[in-house]
């Protein structure tokens, strides 16, 4: 017979951010607290929340543990027993251990030999019981972000417990959680249905908790807020903001969606629409209404966690808060319109942007340089505006505006800069030189603002790492992983050839007139912390470990030609047959050359064997087919070129003893020879990443 299972935690209100976390890790932790207690699932598990509670359902629980069957290895067999069978001293207490006649015991065939066992099968006991014991555990091992503790209560959870349900089969699970007993009634809505509801299955629970307004399944809830919010706009002649991440924080605050649409003063339309939008949404978790010709509506959607009995006096309500927000914003904006934008580059003297690196204004003096430094390579017509965006970029952070509402830095740097008459293009440079703003989010079509945004972020990461701020696990305050990711990508996209080496440099050279660090040390640590970052980079873009070490070991100074070079390896290995030989062979040299340190050079006086001078004048007649190929690009005719070698070299290895004992003169011309082999190899691939 198989069971139902429910449990349902009711809490406090759980913050919007934590809730579809903490649901991933409830199914993550009951999935694994059944498997590892060998209690088997023949349904299915499904977890649910809402702001006031998480909750579990299975289907098809088993009644009982599957038995477990245990097997206990004893001493070895000739030890315990006699030449002629007599169990001895060894067998009795193994026997006597293990709580079995000595009749009982077994043996069986190892790798040493022949040892006794004992198996013994452990019955399994009833679900109820065990999930009795379980659950406590369970809830307390929910991870979240910050937890709290209430009342004399040590427990500590995401907030104040208040209820337990929790059934099995209709019956209830007997425990304790933060001083709260389980038991087989539940809340429904806080303020449209507040009475106990008791339960007794999976299907009663699910109806009554449609009748008490909760809808448990946070899908359910995100399509019935783009549901009202589209009826509210819709009766304004509008239709709500296509914010996705605005919807699935609204569904987790309410457990029973409604919307109403309000208005505000047609005046705030003179803000910048990204003023508008962000009061609403960041504060008010406010839907902006557009029009049909996509123009912002003096109107808005408020999403709320009630059926109101009067519409009218909710709306009043919300467009009185949001009348003070848009108040407080156009007030902010007419005061920092008073100061041109330039003028706030000497305020960044008093913002400490990092004790050791200085203030905000020395951090743009760096990044300028380096942004000048970029451009001279790339694109050196637009010098002046590269300048210019870089002193003006971080001008907005010490504006009224961007101190009240810190998401739209930039976005107000560039509404400053448009109204002053700058020209479009370093207006949208001032705002896109912090793109992408996430991992794989969208990058800066402008190339001012690219230029920019790499000089920033090389700025920081370099600078953290010289004063030992580097990421560690988890820990990253500083975004450096983001950041490194976003330099790549943006060089990756734009296919501008720079010297990645020379960018890290040329940024540590930098910091290094104010800040004493070992550069080579820290060169060579922000060196490998990008390379890793463009491994995993390229890792989840599916490409396989073998090709990427390949290429990434012997180039990374190209960052836009690396992905073509891995794609020629993988297009050179599935194609041509000659893959694994050539392979074969570059890890057969570097075999040989694996303890010789300095570089030696080839003198064909020395050559004895016709093999010999036969691999050397092959080598020299591919040497410049293979640079011909590397500079246009043709790294698949370059490894077609390197396959001409296999025969010679296997010729080579069969006709001569490189490390002659006898010859000293011969073992280091045979060995340079290799080492220049060697050296043509790896500048196509390091084909020793292989594993073949």
């Amino acid at each position: 017979m198989s069971l139902e299972l429910i449990v349902e935690i009711g809490t406090e209100e759980i913050p919007s951010g934590y809730l579809a976390d903490g649901l991933s890790e409830l199914r993550r932790l009951a999935d694994s607290c059944l498997r590892e207690n060998r209690i088997e699932l023949s349904g299915e598990l499904r977890v649910f929340g809402t702001p006031r509670r998480l909750v579990i359902m299975g289907t098809g629980i088993a009644e009982q543990q599957r038995p477990l069957v245990q097997e206990f290895t004893g001493p070895p067999k000739n030890v315990a027993y006699d030449a002629d069978g007599t169990p001895g001293k060894a067998a009795l207490g193994f026997a006597q251990r293990q709580g079995v006649p000595v009749e009982a015991l077994k043996w069986k065939d190892t790798p040493k030999g022949q040892y006794l066992y004992v198996r013994r099968e452990v019955p399994g006991r009833p679900a109820g019981e065990v999930l009795s014991e379980l659950l406590p555990k369970l809830i307390a091992d929910i991870p979240w972000p910050k937890v709290m503790r209430w009342g004399t209560i040590g427990f500590p959870f995401v907030r104040p417990i208040h209820w337990l349900l929790a059934l099995l089969n209709g019956e209830v699970i007997p425990c304790e959680v933060a001083g709260i007993r389980s038991g087989n009634t539940t809340m429904g809505h806080r303020f449209m249905a507040p009475e106990k509801v008791p339960v007794l299955g999976v299907k009663e629970y699910l109806e009554k908790m449609e009748k008490a307004f909760v809808i448990l399944d946070p899908r359910e809830r995100e399509r019935m807020v783009e549901k009202v919010t589209r009826e509210a706009a819709k009766k304004v002649g509008g239709k709500p903001a296509e914010d996705q991440e605005l919807v699935t924080t609204v569904s987790s605050l309410v457990e029973y969606p409604s919307a109403v649409c309000g208005s505000f003063d047609e005046v705030f339309l003179s803000l910048p629409d990204a003023v508008l939008i962000t009061a609403m949404k960041e504060h008010q978790k406010y839907f902006a209404v557009y029009d049909r010709e996509e123009r912002l509506m003096p109107h808005f959607v408020a999403v709320n966690n009630t059926v109101a009995r009067d519409e009218s006096v909710v709306r009043k309500g919300h467009e009185r808060v949001l009348r003070a927000r848009l108040s407080d914003a156009d007030f902010f904006f007419k005061e920092d319109r008073k100061r041109p934008l330039e003028d706030r580059l000497e305020d960044l003297r008093d913002v400490i942007y990092q004790a050791e690196l200085g203030t905000s204004y020395e951090k743009v003096e760096r990044f300028t340089r380096l942004a000048e430094d970029l451009a001279s390579k790339v694109l050196r017509e637009a010098m002046e505006a590269v300048i210019t965006v870089a002193r003006l970029c971080k001008c907005d952070l010490v504006s009224q505006m961007v101190f009240e509402f810190p998401s739209l830095q930039g976005v107000m740097g560039r509404a400053y800069a448009r109204e002053e008459g700058y020209s479009e293009e370093i207006c949208e440079a001032i705002e896109q030189h912090y793109l992408p703003t996430r991992a794989g989010g969208d990058l800066p079509s402008s190339k001012i603002g690219a230029i920019v945004g790499i000089a920033d972020r090389m700025d920081t990461i370099a600078g953290c790492f010289s004063v030992g701020l580097e990421p560690t696990g988890s820990a990253d305050p500083f975004a450096l992983r983001r950041h490194a990711l976003a330099i790549l990508r943006i060089l990756e996209t734009t296919g501008w050839d720079v010297s990645f080496r020379e960018l890290i440099g040329k940024a540590i050279s930098v910091l290094h007139g104010k800040l004493q660090f070992d550069v080579d040390a820290v060169f060579s640590r922000v060196l490998e912390f990008f390379m890793e970052r463009y491994r995993q980079m390229l890792l989840r873009a599916g490409y396989e470990t073998d090709f990427i070490e390949a290429i990434v070991s012997v180039e990374f100074d190209r960052i836009h030609l690396i992905r073509s070079r891995i794609d020629q390896l993988k297009r050179f290995a599935s194609e041509s047959s000659d893959f694994e030989g050539l392979t074969l062979t570059a890890k057969r040299i570097n075999n040989i050359l694996k303890n010789q340190d300095r570089s030696l050079n080839v003198s064909p006086r020395f050559f004895e064997e016709p093999c010999e001078s036969h691999l050397w004048e092959t080598y020299l007649s591919l040497k410049e087919g293979v640079s011909s190929c590397l500079e246009k690009r043709d790294y698949f005719g370059a490894m077609h070129l390197l396959a001409g070698l296999r025969k010679p070299v296997d010729d080579f290895f069969d006709g001569v003893e490189i490390l002659s004992r006898d010859n000293e003169d011969l073992r280091v011309n045979r060995v340079a020879l290799l080492q220049r082999l060697a050296g043509l190899f790896s500048t196509v691939a390091d084909f020793s990443k292989f594993s073949i």
